[in-house]
């Protein structure tokens, strides 16, 4: 390969993205001069609120019949204090609600006696920020009254107060330096600012290198360089990764002395000591060896993306998505207790924020490094080899205007037939994740079983309002086409043999994550109920008909219809992986949606794979309800655990079964083009 031309392409890309000013904008103004305006103005604020807070005039109610003890408390307090403090008489004041309400005093107190001790109740409103920083000050003032009036009375019965109230003494010791305690801090705030700022860098000019130039019509002048696709993507993608990295390194030194600036301020008003930044060099080393190898993955697959898009605006409508699942990604490391385990190494953006997170609290792991960052190379590989794919296929290059956002054009502008586009799609996919995430949770807490129901719902009504409105061909988009008997039969023995496959899979996955098995679990037995045969429509035969519908329906013929075979299949058995939302049954549900979509491919029609979604799903049910009497019949398949003949006898079953359903699946394709060439 030339490097000569690659630096010439590399050199007139950067030019292009240099010129557009939002890059600039998000390069260099938003890490550079706006966080930090941001951060310090927000600290200046606050600092202000806290003063003006400590300088108001608040008004309280004092009505109990305590000889004013209370009242003398409160003020002895406020003498200390900067704010100014009156005490209002309860006879000036009609209704202490309506008084509160309209902010003409701040707390009310009333108080009586109640079995020899006084009962104080305390009234205000937390929605009035005066009423409830009051409020606080008042329980503040409690807590200081409770132990004087303990004091004295301990002192009144004649016996030492300290032996009495203060029977064990106690000290806390903090012996985490000043370095692991800013480290535990970045160490949850720089990965999510990491992931954001990477996002943010790389995907304006993914855009731009990509749709852009198709929007601008000057990708085909470009092909006519004397210069291979290979060359030309990999100064694409050197480019943006590049914009990616520049981006992030900035937002890290401006999130740095944004950090240094605060830990001066809180040297100079606690006198802490300052910390040695010289124990940082590793983590910092390998923050920026994880923007290089996260840059790359992200670039490539956010180009791959982008290149499906027909113009800016439908790219960006494409990354939107995705990068909201990135931020998502981005806050494990808020979360504590998740640790960076082999498994967790190999999952894209959390294993970076991990890294990072371990890192800065010097927590060293040099097979967890190499992992993370070989595992993020090997992704931006794949990523690229796709990419080169897609410049490969003059359909990706020069589209046909079958990808265009018809579901928000006037229906009257419409075409009838056809499938939807893979803009629709990509609009019923997001819109149907969000009500699932929101509604469908709410849902299925609320109603149980019957809210699980009502979830799938969703899952068939969106996309079929979508194809209705579009006036799409509902059963081309659905393949609702006639099936052979032969095709149900194979489907069956297909559907019974990857139940087997799978159960091996999943106690691979088990494994790798007990955590998220134990949920499943528990989430799976909650909805279940008493009534087997209520759990079969809902579990069971609902999924197969909404689930399918969805994604070996609209989904997979959708994309069918713009992309290559293989592209359309692998799409649609990631979503449905990720659609079941859980790092055990991801792998396990994808193959059987690859499975699923080959059949639906080989019959033409969508009722074989409901038919295997049913039965894989039926089993799952009745394993459930009858345990015992399944595993009187079938003992491997309830055995825990499994020893390493099990799993053979286990493996080689479902295979078999598995072939035997492709053999008659086989079959029954030759019957079907005998049939066709013997009406032709």
């Amino acid at each position: 390969m030339d490097i000569k031309i690659i630096k010439t392409l590399v050199k007139r890309e950067l030019l292009d993205v240099f010129r557009d000013r939002k890059t600039v904008f998000m390069m260099l103004f938003l890490p550079v001069i706006l966080y930090p305006l941001i951060f310090i103005g927000a600290m200046q604020i606050v600092s202000v609120i806290s003063s003006s807070m400590g300088e108001q005039n608040y008004r309280v109610v004092i009505d109990a019949e305590d000889d004013d003890a209370f009242a003398k408390q409160l003020k002895q307090r406020q003498e200390t204090e900067t704010y100014s403090l009156v005490i209002v008489d309860p006879q000036s004041i009609d209704d202490y609600e309506t008084s509160l309400n309209n902010e003409d005093i701040d707390v009310y107190i009333s108080g009586n006696m109640q079995g020899g001790k006084m009962q104080y109740d305390v009234y205000y409103l937390s929605s009035v920020t005066n009423s409830s920083y009051m409020a606080d000050l008042v329980m503040d003032a409690f807590d200081d009254y409770r132990e004087e009036m303990t004091r004295q009375r301990v002192e009144a019965a004649g016996m030492n107060v300290h032996e009495v109230l203060e029977p064990v003494r106690y000290a806390e010791h903090d012996i985490a330096s000043n370095e692991q305690s800013l480290g535990s801090l970045m160490g949850s705030i720089l990965p999510f600012m990491l992931l954001t700022s990477l996002m943010t860098g790389t995907s304006y000019p993914a855009v731009d290198t990509t749709a852009g130039e198709r929007e601008r019509g000057t990708l085909e002048t470009i092909l006519t360089l004397p210069v291979t696709n290979r060359q030309l993507i990999l100064s694409k993608f050197i480019t943006v990764a590049f914009t990616g990295i520049i981006t992030a390194l900035l937002n890290i030194l401006s999130m740095g002395g944004i950090a240094f600036y605060m830990y001066q301020v809180m040297d100079m008003q606690t006198g802490v000591e300052s910390f040695d930044m010289a124990k940082f060099v590793p983590a910092i080393f390998v923050c920026v060896l994880c923007i290089f190898a996260f840059s790359l993955f992200i670039s490539a697959v956010l180009m791959c993306v982008a290149s499906f898009a027909k113009s800016s605006r439908e790219a960006n409508n494409f990354i939107a998505p995705m990068t909201m699942a990135v931020m998502f990604t981005g806050y494990i490391s808020f979360i504590p207790n998740i640790e960076l385990t082999p498994a967790m190494a190999m999952v894209p953006a959390a294993n970076i924020c991990l890294l990072i997170k371990n890192m800065l609290m010097f927590k060293v792991d040099y097979g967890s490094i190499i992992l993370v960052l070989l595992s993020n190379v090997a992704y931006a590989a794949a990523a690229i080899l796709f990419l080169n794919r897609i410049y490969d296929s003059e359909a990706i290059l020069f589209p046909d205007g079958r990808g265009g956002l018809q579901v928000f054009e006037k229906r009257t502008n419409l075409k009838k037939g056809g499938v939807p586009t893979t803009s629709d799609v990509v609009f019923v996919i997001v819109v149907t994740l969000l009500l699932i995430i929101y509604a469908g949770s709410i849902l299925q807490i609320k109603f149980g079983l019957a809210g699980l129901f009502l979830t799938q719902m969703i899952l068939l009504l969106v996309p079929l309002g979508t194809v209705i409105y579009t006036k799409r061909d509902i059963c081309l988009t659905y393949g609702l086409h006639r099936a052979r008997i032969t095709d149900f039969v194979g489907g069956a023995f297909l559907a019974v043999g990857m139940l087997l496959v799978n159960l091996l899979i999943s106690m691979a996955m088990i494994a790798l994550f007990p955590e998220s098995a134990q949920n499943i679990g528990e989430s799976f037995l909650t909805v279940l109920g008493d009534n087997m045969w209520s759990a079969l429509a809902v579990i069971a035969l609902a999924p197969a008909i909404c689930e399918e519908m969805l994604f070996r329906g609209m989904i997979l013929h959708s994309l069918k219809a713009k992309y290559r075979l293989s592209s359309a299949v692998i799409t649609t058995a990631v979503l449905f992986g990720f659609y079941h939302m859980s790092l055990v049954k991801f792998l396990p549900t994808g193959i059987l949606g690859v499975v699923l979509c080959l059949v639906v491919l080989h019959t033409g029609s969508i009722y074989p794979a409901m038919v295997m979604h049913f039965l894989n799903n039926a089993l799952s049910v009745v394993i459930s309800y009858y345990p015992v009497q399944v595993g009187k019949m079938f003992p491997i398949l309830v055995k825990e655990p499994l020893g390493g003949f099990d799993m053979f006898l286990l493996a080689g079953a479902g295979l078999v079964l598995c072939l035997i359903g492709g053999a008659v699946l086989s079959f029954s394709g030759r019957q079907r083009e005998d049939r066709s060439l013997g009406e032709g």
